[in-house]
């Protein structure tokens, strides 16, 4: 079988859409399905206004359906609504292609947050872009309700893995010359992930911040006790997470939060908000704090089992990531399914 997945969000950019895909196609390699992923590396990019550190890509028209075509996948899932995932979409409805998409990132309240755009206008064009797919993927249930309320359908939860192997229990060996509790933030620096809840608490420790993006500098001059360290990757960042007492997750619009379970999975609890996302990761409350005001959270997850936390971590996996992937994908083609 040869499938085809359409994404805007490739490598170099490092978050929880490119970690998804990639992870679910080594998973799916591994099982003997060719996986051809149709990504911005093919064609020119330009920064995107306000976020420079993703690209946009100014696919000629008609590339996508030409690609598509030659390639012919029996199943095709379009992973993004940017302009790749758009020029697949459109080419899909014309030949009448079946395919899954999915929704991994909130768009609508992210536009909203950098330019005056009401958030409404953007779930207009999602509820456009995913009405024709046989079915749209959510990363949990929460996730999946919100969006059956605003209209939605076909809704189907696909779940996220983690690195076990990676991602494990250890010695502390980071942040020893630092005042304790050592507490964690792992992720982009921007609006939307509303690091500033994080850094502004008053909890005692050192706070860390483990990522680049654009409000960096912002963050870096409103909070100089903070330590920031830039962008971490491999052994270098599990090191880091290993090392830290608790793991403060501060976005309230995630869709998921990967790094949730990498840090659970290295045996550290999470503070977080109730909010989609945390109330789906942290369903064990010996694993993760959840609460209004995120210093409590913080307390609350300081007096936390690191064990409960690793075998919280172990619900997730990438082989049942991928085994949701493939129960959802459909034929692109009814003849091709034959062969498939």
């Amino acid at each position: 079988m040869r499938v085809m997945i359409v994404t805007d969000a490739w490598f170099p950019q490092t978050n929880g859409v490119v970690r998804c895909l990639d992870s679910v196609g080594r998973e799916l390699r591994g099982r003997g399905i060719d996986v051809q992923y149709m990504n911005p590396a093919r064609f020119w990019t330009v920064p995107m206004p306000t976020y420079p550190e993703i690209r946009l890509s100014l696919a000629p028209i008609g590339a996508v359906a030409e690609q598509i075509d030659t390639i012919a996948p029996d199943r095709i899932h379009i992973a993004t609504e940017g302009p790749l995932g758009l020029q697949a979409k459109l080419h899909c409805d014309i030949r009448k292609y079946a395919y899954t998409t999915s929704y991994h990132t909130r768009f609508p309240e992210y536009v909203s947050a950098r330019m005056p755009v009401p958030p409404e206008w953007s779930y207009a064009y999602l509820r456009w872009f995913h009405a024709t797919a046989a079915a749209t993927l959510v990363p949990t249930p929460s996730v999946g309700a919100e969006l059956e309320a605003r209209g939605f359908e076909h809704v189907r939860v696909w779940s996220r893995g983690v690195d076990a192997g990676r991602f494990m229990p250890g010695p502390k060996t980071e942040f020893l010359d630092l005042p304790g509790p050592h507490l964690l933030y792992v992720g982009r620096v921007a609006v939307e992930k509303n690091v500033a809840a994080f850094l502004a608490l008053k909890t005692p420790g050192t706070k860390i911040v483990v990522g680049d993006g654009p409000e960096l500098e912002v963050m870096r001059n409103a909070f100089p006790e903070a330590v920031f360290l830039g962008a971490k990757h491999g052994d270098e960042l599990a090191a880091l997470y290993r090392s830290a007492d608790v793991f403060v997750f501060p976005s309230k619009t995630d869709t998921f939060g990967n790094v949730m379970t990498e840090a659970l999975s290295s045996g550290v609890p999470v503070a977080a908000f109730p909010v989609s996302g945390p109330i789906d990761v942290l369903t064990d409350p010996l694993a993760g704090a959840m609460h209004d005001d995120l210093g409590v959270a913080v307390e609350r997850a300081l007096t936390l089992s690191r064990t409960a936390a690793r075998n919280h971590a172990r619900r997730f996996t990438w082989s049942h990531c991928a085994d949701q992937f493939l129960d959802a994908l459909v034929p692109a083609v009814r003849d091709r399914a034959v062969a498939a």
